[in-house]
């Protein structure tokens, strides 16, 4: 039975894990774990989930960002079919005058993805079914009607989509058994914070590798001499069998990139993330030609063309998709094809509140049903904030579980919304705090359907 769209619910939720220094790094040293979170309800009592992920100030923008586009789905049809799906994603990311404002990136396209990843909530949900195997189950046709090919043609067709879908089909119910069985590689960062104490970091180190992680990350970027010390603590807290891999969070110019990476190659670092500017194609390829190690970006590549061109110009060795950066599933499915077209491996960036429970499914959809191996594939891992969603990740014996309960895993407790719904929920109320407030406090709550027709 069709249903209809009759409630859009928009929330700014902070997390203080600035208290704690949990996600710091050389850019971003105070961040607060933040979501501006959608949920959209129907007349016959269904829901779905989604959100943008920030970093605590401006969170409020992204939340009014995802309110401008309350018209798109208010009062319509709920979307169910790969059809449903492409058509609203197609007008988000096509209206004429919001697009004026990327176009395709920035706040308003994180905003478009908030929305469509809470349609995909909501049709999977209807089709009882987790996001990845309703997605593994599409036929290859249905998959490419999802994809805006407009400036992807040079790179990939749809013939050449079809065609990789079509390769990966005949083995797609021997791999999600497996899947299932096994679960699907992961590494944490929860060890690699740029705020922790040394001590801290080795205690964590090592019970990563007790928990059955063979990948851990640390940051780096503030001091080269101090990123050569916690390296050396790293390595001998896990010792020379397990990978570790370091992250820049964009600090550096391309030639101080080289240089540090120089440096730190000894140490035999699996990749550098995120090393220059995520806008600088070319910068990325000279870093990956100056030094030995290998180069991952793409948390803050803004959609789908900057990643066709840092694929062209060779300057990414592992791609690093966000569920909730550029415009939800659709655009992340156009971003597994080129991968896998270019040949390779999509490791997610996650982490934050929430991205760990969205990026699961895009990969295990990958491994499905796009790229069909996990070679050289892992998923990262932050264990934060994971309590406060009704479909939490599992982790076991440094892997992903596939989750099995219908829909993107997005769905936040109603009481961890009701504590820190920013800035009049009781945890925000009971922090002292010297934070500049940058834009007046929101409602205690979200403004109704008649509220916004008045």
């Amino acid at each position: 039975m069709s249903q209809t769209v009759t409630g859009f619910e928009v929330h700014d939720i902070r997390f203080p894990t600035s208290e704690q220094l949990d996600g710091s790094d050389a850019m971003n040293p105070d961040p607060d774990y933040s979501a501006a979170y959608l949920v959209l309800r129907t007349d016959g009592g269904a829901e779905g989930h989604g959100f943008c992920f920030t970093i605590g100030r401006g969170n409020e923008v992204t939340a009014t960002a995802i309110e401008a586009l309350r018209p798109y789905v208010l009062g319509r049809p709920a979307p169910h079919t790969a059809a449903d799906l492409a058509a609203l994603y197609f007008e988000l990311t096509h209206d004429s005058q919001l697009r004026w404002l990327g176009p395709e990136k920035g706040v308003m396209h994180m905003a478009a993805g908030a929305v469509v990843n809470a349609a995909w909530d909501l049709a999977a949900k209807a089709a009882g079914k987790p996001v990845w195997e309703f997605l593994s189950d599409m036929t290859p046709e249905e998959l490419v009607s999802l994809v805006d090919f407009r400036y992807l043609s040079d790179a990939l067709t749809p013939d050449e989509a079809l065609a990789i879908l079509r390769a990966a089909e005949p083995g797609r119910a021997e791999r999600a058994a497996r899947l299932r069985a096994e679960g699907y590689p992961a590494y944490t960062t929860s060890p690699g914070w740029l705020g922790y104490s040394d001590s801290k970091l080795v205690t964590l180190a090592k019970q990563a590798v007790a928990d059955g992680f063979e990948q851990i990350k640390l940051k780096v970027g503030a001091d080269l001499e101090d990123d050569i010390r916690r390296m050396k603590l790293a390595r001998a807290a896990v010792g020379p069998g397990i990978r570790i891999a370091v992250d820049a969070n964009q600090r550096w110019d391309v030639a101080e990139a080289v240089r540090w990476m120089s440096a730190l190659a000894p140490y035999e670092p699996h990749w550098i993330e995120e090393p220059t500017s995520p806008d600088d194609i070319l910068g990325h390829a000279a870093v990956r030609a100056g030094q030995p190690v290998k180069v991952a970006t793409g948390e803050h590549v803004a959609n789908r063309v900057m990643f066709k061109q840092l694929l062209q110009a060779e300057a990414v060795d592992y791609v690093q998709i966000d569920a909730a950066r550029v415009a939800g599933v659709n655009e992340n499915l156009a971003i597994l094809l080129l991968a896998a077209k270019y040949g390779r491996p999509v490791c997610p960036h996650a982490g934050g509140v929430g991205l760990c429970e969205l990026v699961q499914h895009l990969s295990m959809f990958d491994y499905v049903a796009v790229s069909g191996s996990w070679e050289d594939r892992i998923i990262e891992y932050v264990d934060h904030l994971h309590e406060h969603f009704a479909d939490p990740v599992v982790i076991t014996s440094g892997r992903y579980a596939a989750p099995d309960a219908p829909g993107f895993s997005a769905q936040m407790l109603p009481e961890s919304i009701a504590a820190h719904r920013y800035p009049e929920g009781p945890v925000w109320q009971a922090r002292t705090t010297s934070e500049p407030r940058t834009s007046e406090p929101r409602t205690s709550e979200p403004r109704t359907t008649e509220e916004n027709d008045r």
